[in-house]
């Protein structure tokens, strides 16, 4: 569980932006926080992390108080339960793929960590080369690996999957939700990429102006429409977790089956007459 009711006086291109943001997260969820360009999602993740010091309100995650202005409570980066992956990857160039990926371990953790983390990022025959040979899918391999080299229990993500390509976007983001779902993280992911959003997410928040205006599904968030109550599509995936994966005008949706059982291909309608889509077979 996270608790955060956070304001800060920021500056923007506008001018200045006054933060103001509150919210209570459940513990597994992956989170989007989506908006314009100088809205504070940035300055939120940077707040959450320890990186930025808010001006007033309090952080208190899983019972203990992270940050308290009225009680001067500010606990150090290094000492939250954080994995935080920058837009521009933040590696160092003169180590190794292991050595980058062992630097975010403490001192008395296994090394077998990262024999793991290797192989889930696909790295393993790239463990001994340089980062800076690495293409930029692969570097962004290397610093997911490293965020969760000390088992955080939130991963924060600043438009990670920016700089690549579409074709390596979408590989990534199988990459990311097996490591979201394969560590039980809560992650928090900060993008502008609607179909993104609707893949890996579980909630959307829209931060505008420096205050959440709207909090709903992916689903709802993006696909409902006023003219179209009814839309079509193709399941290109079945998931373990009882959701499958839809094919909708060129956009993946993630979308709760309630038990119902699917394969992939088949043809479905969704409903969105009642807010959250239902989904059946044509």
């Amino acid at each position: 569980m996270i608790d955060f009711s956070l304001q800060k006086t920021l500056s923007s291109a506008e001018g200045r932006l006054e933060l103001d943001v509150k919210a209570r997260l459940e513990k597994g969820q992956f989170i989007s926080l989506y908006g314009v360009s100088g809205s504070g999602k940035t300055s939120l993740l940077r707040m959450l992390a320890g990186l930025m010091k808010p001006d007033n309100g309090a952080i208190i995650v899983n019972g203990t108080v992270w940050f308290d202005a009225a009680k001067k409570i500010n606990i150090d980066p290094q000492h939250r339960q954080i994995g935080f992956v920058f837009q521009d990857y933040a590696l160092f160039p003169n180590m190794s793929v292991r050595e980058n990926i062992a630097f975010g371990l403490n001192r008395n953790d296994p090394r077998h960590i990262v024999d793991e983390l290797l192989e889930l990022t696909g790295l393993t025959k790239l463990a001994g080369g340089k980062v800076q040979s690495l293409s930029g899918g692969q570097q962004q391999r290397v610093a997911l690996a490293r965020a969760i080299a000390r088992r955080p229990s939130i991963l924060l993500l600043d438009e990670p999957l920016s700089a690549v390509d579409n074709a390596m976007r979408v590989q990534l983001q199988g990459t990311l939700a097996e490591i979201h779902r394969r560590f039980a993280l809560t992650t928090i992911l900060v993008s502008h990429n609607e179909d993104e959003i609707i893949r890996l997410s579980d909630t959307v928040f829209q931060l505008e102006q420096g205050r959440f205006q709207q909090r709903a599904a992916p689903t709802e968030f993006f696909l409902k429409r006023q003219d179209a109550s009814v839309l079509t599509g193709n399941v290109v995936s079945v998931e373990a977790n009882g959701s499958v994966v839809i094919l909708l005008d060129n956009r993946m949706l993630r979308v709760d089956t309630a038990g119902q059982a699917f394969n992939i291909h088949d043809r479905v309608v969704l409903d969105f007459d009642n807010g959250a889509p239902s989904i059946r077979k044509l």
